[in-house]
């Protein structure tokens, strides 16, 4: 695997999923390819740090040439409002929420904008193999792009909306009020008929109004049609965003493959 970076001042994204891994890099502004897109065939005999360490050995990743390195984690993430936050906490929290991540490393980003923190653990080894290559690399909910950006989006109209992110086969369902989350979670799905009964399962217990309320997707569907069809048997304003023109046909929405959170990293920024 190659990463082109003839020019200096790259900035460079490693997404890191539960069974993904990709790279993605911005050039500057004058680069033949401001944008490019590399995933990464993860094997699945070995953890995802073996594969991370593997991919940096056959990448051509010159650090004097990375401006800025970040790391995006698709991981389960626990949600602390701001006024609740104490970082000595949050260790014990997330490991009472999330069973099993004793051995693994916890930490957080602020989102201010939002009043909130987002709390989430990343494998030691894991992080061990991307602090051997950057010293200064920033580590990134990859929902938090996402999140920010559709926020924005529900100052539009005066309807309440709530939003689906489907991707890896996971469903993040979320819904603003004023300058907070209202609702937020992320279920496990294997198909579109999960998707169908856990956005119906939060349209109901958020008491959302079918004939006047919004719901917006994004992301790859299952048997999208179908779900569509569905969905409108319901709700009667039933959306799917398109990225291009959501972020007004910026590079990255034209790269084939590119995960819709990092498409708005790349765009939007953090």
């Amino acid at each position: 695997m190659e990463i082109e970076q003839n020019q200096r001042n790259l900035r460079l994204v490693i997404r890191i999923g539960k069974h993904s891994l990709s790279f993605a890099s911005i050039a500057p502004a004058l680069s033949s390819a401001p944008v490019t897109f590399q995933p990464y065939v993860v094997k699945s005999g070995m953890s995802m740090a073996a594969n991370l360490r593997e991919a940096f050995k056959g990448a051509d990743l010159r650090s004097q040439d990375i401006c800025k390195v970040q790391v995006l984690m698709d991981v389960p993430v626990l949600m602390v409002p701001v006024e609740q936050f104490q970082e000595p906490d949050i260790v014990e929290l997330y490991r009472y929420a999330f069973p099993g991540h004793d051995q693994d490393a916890v930490l957080y980003n602020v989102l201010p904008d939002l009043n909130a923190v987002t709390v989430f653990a990343m494998n030691k080894d894991l992080k061990l193999v991307v602090d051997d290559n950057f010293s200064d690399a920033k580590f990134i909910v990859a929902m938090s792009p996402v999140w920010r950006h559709l926020y924005q989006r529900s100052f539009t109209g005066a309807r309440n909306k709530l939003y689906g992110y489907f991707r890896e086969r996971r469903l993040d369902v979320f819904s603003f009020q004023q300058n907070r989350f209202k609702f937020c979670n992320q279920f496990e799905v294997n198909n579109a008929h999960d998707i169908l009964y856990f956005l119906l399962y939060v349209w109901k217990q958020l008491m959302l109004q079918p004939e006047h309320d919004e719901l917006h997707l994004v992301g790859d569907l299952p048997e999208q049609e179908w779900l569509m069809d569905e969905l409108r048997r319901y709700l009667q304003k039933v959306y799917k965003i398109n990225p291009s023109a959501e972020l007004h046909q910026a590079p990255a929405t034209g790269v084939k493959g590119m995960p819709f959170d990092l498409m708005t990293l790349l765009t939007k920024g953090r």
